[in-house]
Parts: C-alpha cells; structure tokens; sequence
C-alpha cells in the first residue's frame, strides 16, 4: 500500500509538472508579453500576430505568473509578474486622468479592467505597487458611480459614462462583482464597504443575467462574466445557496451550448468554482462533472513545436473547430483549474482565496 502511495504521487507530481510547465513556458517565451511587460488580448494563429497590448490582461497575466511562482518556487515567474506589473503600476496609469485606460492612451476607462489589474498588482504581495493599488480602488469608487449602479465604462479624460448597451461588458451586472473585489484587497473598512454595496446591488440582479440572450452563442458568451459573479460570492461564505444554483445553471447552459460553441474559460472558471466552493465548505462537490469539466478544459492546451502556441490554452471552438485564439486569459483560468483539479484527485488541497485569479 506504501509503494502504491508513492507511485500515485509521483504520478501526479509529473502530471502537474508537465502542464504547468508548459502553459508557463508559454507566457514567458511565445511573445505575448512584449518586452515592456505588457500582455497582448491574444494571438490569432491565422494572421501569425498578436493583437495590440491590453492593460485588463496584462493584470491576469500578473496575477497568473505569481500563482505559477507560488506553486512552482520557478524566480523566472516571479521575474515576469514583477516586470509586467511594473508596467501597468508606471507606463499604462494615465497620471492625468488617475485611472488605467482600456488600452495605453485610450480614450476609454472600463470598470472591470481597474478593478483586475489593480488585483493582479495585490498578488505580487509588493509593498510597491501598494499605492497604486489605492489609487485604482479610489477610481473605481468616485469614476464609475451611477444611480444605483456602477458604470461599466467612462471616457477620458472627463469621466463620462458611455450610454449602456446589451453586450455585458457594456452594462451594469452582477459580473462586476469581481472587480469589486479590489477593494477587499485595499484592507480599509471603507473600502469593504464598498464591496459589501456592490454584493447587495450584484445578489439584487443576478437572477436575470442567464440566459440574457435567445441566441445559444450568446448565451455561452454570458457564462463567462457570470462566472466572475460566482467567483466573487467565494469570498462571502454565506451565499453558498447563490453559489450552489450558480454552478448548477452554468454547468447545464455549458453542456446545452457545448456542441455548437464552447469558451475554455467558461469550463476552467466553473471547474475552479465547484472546487473552491467544496473546499470551503459552501458546496458540496459533484465530482462526475468536475471530472467532466477538468477534461474539456485540458483539451484546450496547444501541443506544438510553434513557440507561439505550444503549452497555450485555445479559446475555445465551434462547431467542432478549433477558435485561432491563444488566449492569455484562457491560458490563465486553465491551468489554475487544473492544478486545483490535481491537488484535489491527490488529498493535496492548498489554495487562498487570495491567489484566484
């Protein structure tokens, strides 16, 4: 029985090893960081270019390489989480207008994006980066503040809110619930107050975020951002019946769409869900779907001698075809879900709430 143990953990050791390495190998030398530190969208395969740098994934890509430093002790990560968060910490804040803009020199503030970078300068645990870090939760509290509501996207250098439309991302909705949670990381009672405002308004309206759309495509486009919500409730153990109907009407919508349309990050956020929460003590695990679900999500990861693309997570595919998009975001969500995934098949659980990304 000794030996068998031993075996199955060296198994697993080389299990996570392989994939972690790989999807690492990719954000340090495939070229989607350039070499200012900054993240581009994505890279689409069938133009053989990356499409320009945005300040939102650059602070997932942050947040990505000090998970895979935490969990790997690898300096290189560490190196390359301290380097593109110097980035956004000093090239891409916008001094004049005291936020970070969509894109460098964007006319654009998006509410969301402030919030993920400002949580991937917190997951470098640098004092540095601590002031920054202030000045983005003080925008994101007087910037975007609306009737009720928080506007998802502002103009500069005036601070304008552009006129609401369908698309999620450019509406008011539970999903901003994420980016809200910067200001837990602030560590300021007024601040968490903040935080708790955006719970009630997110819990008040969240029921009518899904389906939100009749077309199937759509629809599995909306998965997405409510996964965010969910993420966020991880942090509020007293909505694990929220979380529980959550992950119950994502994993059936995924299933329903999947022939057509399916996201890797839809998969990865749910899988990542289901396994905090179970952790947690909020959830109880179906461990059928998250098996299910940790294999969708593997399948995504490119195996290629191409640089570019080998250890990178797809963005997902439709009708049966492979999207061209090797995402950062994808990339990231992925091989966190699977190295929970691991620690949890091997009795190995050791995650803070502070490391999602």
């Amino acid at each position: 029985m000794a030996a068998l143990i031993i075996w199955m953990a060296s198994l697993y050791n080389r299990r996570l090893k392989t994939f972690l390495e790989d999807a690492g190998r990719w954000f340090l030398r495939s070229g989607i960081r350039s070499p200012e530190g900054g993240v581009a969208r994505y890279y689409r395969s069938d133009l053989q270019k990356n499409v320009p740098v945005s300040t939102e994934i650059t602070g997932y890509a942050v947040s990505a390489l000090s998970y895979l430093h935490s969990i790997t002790g690898d300096a290189a990560y560490r190196d390359a989480a301290m380097e593109s968060a110097r980035f956004l910490a000093n090239e891409a804040w916008d001094a004049t207008a005291h936020t970070f803009p969509f894109e460098i020199h964007s006319n654009l503030a998006y509410f969301f994006d402030v919030g993920i970078i400002a949580r991937g300068l917190l997951s470098t645990g640098a004092e540095e980066f601590r002031p920054r870090v202030r000045d983005a939760a003080m925008s994101l509290a007087f910037d975007f503040i609306g009737d009720g509501a928080f506007h998802p996207i502002v103009t500069l250098p005036d601070k304008q809110p552009l006129p609401y439309e369908p698309q999620w991302s450019r509406s008011p909705g539970c999903h901003q619930l994420k980016s809200a949670l910067a200001w837990l990381g602030v560590g300021d009672e007024h601040a968490a107050r903040m935080f708790d405002a955006a719970l009630a308004s997110a819990l008040a309206t969240h029921e009518s975020f899904l389906p939100g759309d009749a077309d199937p495509n759509r629809v599995m486009d909306r998965l997405h951002p409510y996964c965010y919500f969910l993420e966020a409730l991880l942090y509020r153990p007293g909505c694990a019946g929220v979380i529980a109907k959550g992950i119950e009407s994502v994993g059936a919508l995924l299933r329903e769409i999947s022939p057509s349309f399916e996201r890797s990050d839809v998969c990865a956020q749910l899988l990542r869900v289901r396994l905090v929460a179970h952790h947690l003590g909020a959830v109880g695990l179906d461990e059928t779907a998250a098996a299910e679900e940790a294999a969708r999500v593997a399948q995504y990861q490119a195996r290629s001698e191409d640089a570019r693309l080998g250890g990178g997570f797809w963005f997902g595919r439709k009708g049966g075809e492979m999207l061209p998009y090797m995402n950062p975001v994808s990339t990231a969500f992925s091989l966190q879900a699977l190295a929970l995934w691991e620690r949890h098949r091997a009795g190995d659980w050791r995650f803070d709430l502070a490391q999602l990304i």
